[in-house]
């Protein structure tokens, strides 16, 4: 683009008019590519593109929008993935959401079937949804940083027996808390130091409870002691918690190996559901403005009750505009 191009697109407001499209797109790289979009010169481009947003205003008036939410760039993670790499539970997330997205924009199509056709409609045949890799994800991962119970019948017994030792500590320590010791105790709690069980010992008693030191308070009138009756089945615990890390690390790299597995699909989906984003942006933009299709033309140009799309409507009066008959130039 030339500097004339672009001092003439500032001087239009073009930026403004394009942020305005930008609110109206729901994907972080959808509001990007609207901000960057510039002024077509090949009729034919500007043909197709007008096609397909008057297509997705008609479908938007009929069954309202496709959900687009919770699409995030997932290209990093699959490459990783395709290279033998284990994703977080949060890139994994994020291509589970990329699927569910696009089974919604596929389901969101199917729903109009024997609707007329449109020039948009081979963009939402496209989309590959895998509805089982899709739940695979989403039911072995619970939130952010929580895999679930269910994600493997290994990790579900490891947890089992995690539940079962420490309930066997607590109740160990609990034995101590109401007995003659107790008057030992800083506090009468159960807490944790390490990952290991222990009891707030006052500092002037911390040889009268015999066990590990762990931690003592800042100010020293506290000792974190391991009762010695507790050691064997905190040392089981530790064992068992680190066969759940391990667990769960499998289970990730098992999932990360499925996505590599799909992931020219997931990629084309997620590339088809920027487009299709960016595309009702358009069409969400031309509702509000309540704008019409305009006719594309090889010689000349006329605007019937033409007004800025940043003035108010309401205020704004209308101009029809006429270049290429009695005269072609306007200053």
């Amino acid at each position: 683009m030339t500097d004339l191009f672009e001092k003439s697109i500032q001087t239009l407001e073009l930026p403004r008019v394009l942020e305005r499209l930008a609110e109206q797109a729901v994907t972080q790289e959808g509001k990007e590519r609207c901000l960057a979009l510039r002024p077509l010169t090949d009729a034919d481009d500007v043909e197709r593109l007008l096609e397909q947003t008057t297509a997705a205003a008609n479908l938007m008036t009929l069954s309202g929008t496709p959900s687009f939410s919770g699409v995030k760039p997932v290209g990093a993670s699959l490459q990783r993935a395709q290279m033998g790499g284990a994703l977080n539970t949060r890139e994994l997330l994020d291509i589970a959401a990329v699927l569910r997205s696009a089974r919604s924009a596929k389901e969101y199509a199917d729903g109009r079937a024997g609707g007329s056709k449109t020039c948009i409609d081979h963009l939402f045949a496209s989309l590959t949804p895998n509805r089982y890799l899709e739940e695979k994800i989403t039911g072995s991962i619970v939130g952010e940083d929580e895999i679930a119970d269910s994600a493997s019948p290994e990790l579900a017994s490891i947890r089992r027996h995690i539940r079962a030792t420490a309930g066997k500590v607590r109740d160990i320590l609990q034995k101590l808390l109401s007995s003659n010791q107790s008057k030992y105790l800083q506090e009468a709690i159960i807490t944790q130091r390490n990952d290991r069980y222990v009891v707030p010992v006052k500092s002037e008693h911390k040889n009268d409870v015999p066990g590990l030191v762990h931690d003592v308070s800042s100010s020293g009138s506290t000792f974190f002691i391991e009762p010695m009756g507790v050691v064997k089945a905190n040392n089981e615990l530790r064992e068992l918690q680190a066969r759940e890390e391990k667990e769960i690390e499998r289970i990730l790299a098992e999932l990360s190996a499925e996505c590599a597995q799909y992931r020219e699909d997931i990629s084309q989906n997620y590339d088809l559901l920027i487009l299709l984003d960016v595309i009702f942006a358009r069409a969400k933009l031309s509702y509000r403005m309540k704008a019409a299709q305009p006719k594309i033309v090889k010689r000349g140009l006329f605007l019937r009750r033409a007004r800025h799309p940043l003035l108010d409507p309401a205020k704004a009066v209308a101009n029809d505009l006429m270049l290429g008959e009695d005269f072609d130039t306007l200053v």
